[in-house]
Formats: C-alpha cells, sequence, structure tokens
C-alpha cells in the first residue's frame, strides 16, 4: 500500500468490480483511453475479473486508487515491464468524476512513480496519452514526465512521454526540500509499505 496526502493505492479486489465495469463501459472514460466501452455483460465481466485477480499477468502491476475514506475513485497500472532495459509503461484513470481536475491524479501518479522507483531497478517509466487530452498533460508534465515522441494507433495519435529514474530522484529531492521550507521540518516523504 501506499499513501500519500489525499489518496493511497492498494491492490486490486473483487469488490473494485462494480465500479470498474461501471467505468469501463462509460464511452466518455473510454474516448479519453481511445478504447471502445465495453459491451459484455457485468455477469461476464465479473468471472473474466476473478479469474485476473486470480492469475494476474505477467508483467502487469496493478492498483485501486481510494480516497483517505475508503472510496475506490479510479486505477493505475504499470505493464510492459522490461527488466532487461529497465523500463515499463504506466497508466492511470481516475474513473469517479467528483475527484476530476482537483489533483488527486498527479497524487496517484506520483505515489505509483514512488513506488515503482523504490521497490524495483526499473530506470524508466513511459506512458502515451492522446495528442489532444492536455489535461492528463498538464498532470504527467507537473509530476516529472516530458515528451518524447508521437506515436499513431488505431486512428489516433498518441504523445509518448518519459521519465528517468534519475529525473525522479531530482524532482523528489526538491520537492523534500520545499516541504521542509515550508512545515520547518525533516520529514521524509511517505514511505511503501506492503500489504
Amino acid at each position: 500500500m501506499v499513501t500519500e496526502r489525499r489518496i493511497r493505492l492498494r491492490q486490486k479486489k473483487l469488490s473494485d468490480a462494480r465500479e470498474d465495469y461501471a467505468w469501463q463501459t462509460d464511452p466518455e472514460l473510454c474516448r479519453l483511453d481511445a478504447a471502445e466501452a465495453l459491451k459484455m455483460s457485468y455477469r461476464q465481466y465479473l468471472a473474466e475479473y476473478t479469474f485476473e485477480l486470480c492469475y494476474p499477468t505477467t508483467g502487469r502491476y496493478e492498483f485501486a486508487i481510494e480516497n483517505l475514506q475508503g472510496e475506490h475513485i479510479g486505477n493505475c497500472v504499470y505493464y510492459n515491464v522490461d527488466t532487461y532495459e529497465g523500463k515499463a509503461e504506466l497508466g492511470i484513470m481516475i474513473g469517479n468524476r467528483a475527484y476530476w481536475n482537483q489533483g488527486y491524479g498527479k497524487e496517484a501518479v506520483d505515489a505509483l512513480l514512488d513506488h515503482i522507483f523504490q521497490t524495483t531497478r526499473l530506470e524508466k517509466v513511459y506512458l502515451t496519452t492522446l495528442e489532444w487530452n492536455l489535461r492528463a498533460q498538464k498532470c504527467f508534465k507537473k509530476c516529472g514526465f516530458t515528451p518524447c515522441g508521437k506515436i499513431s494507433r488505431d486512428g489516433s495519435i498518441f504523445l509518448m512521454m518519459v521519465i528517468h529514474r534519475s529525473e525522479w530522484e531530482k524532482l523528489r529531492k526538491n520537492n523534500n526540500q520545499q516541504e521542509n521550507s515550508e512545515t520547518g521540518s525533516g520529514q521524509n516523504p511517505p514511505e511503501v509499505s506492503k500489504a
């Protein structure tokens, strides 16, 4: 489990299925990911969801994002883990619209990057976001990602962004110094703990 100021990341569980299904059948949310809304029944979805929880895909690490009151508000993941090249791809979705445009996405990405760089030997994390999704790009830039190219996939143009371990370390050091000067404390950032 990874905790930030207003959110925590935790392992996915079966009780997340209802929200996940609602979000994956929502055309607007799917459009933000250049995906089609799911057409399967909830019963079929639940069967596949249960199987995936029991037998997760190798190289894919999914987390629920919840507020500190325990409400499931979204999901994040790192996947396509390549230990030889030291890289992985990151994805995030804040499915609950009540939490949009308030910095929850940034906190979740920061928490996931902290987890990745503190618990693995990966040297870089990359992502793709739709070229027109300026809100997402703004969030990712605040987290330290920089644009590194564009790709076309299924008729959509995506901006590729990347952050390297060394950039993350500098960003965390600067953030810690700023927090310490604001609070006058020498506290360290939230620690990653395994649940």
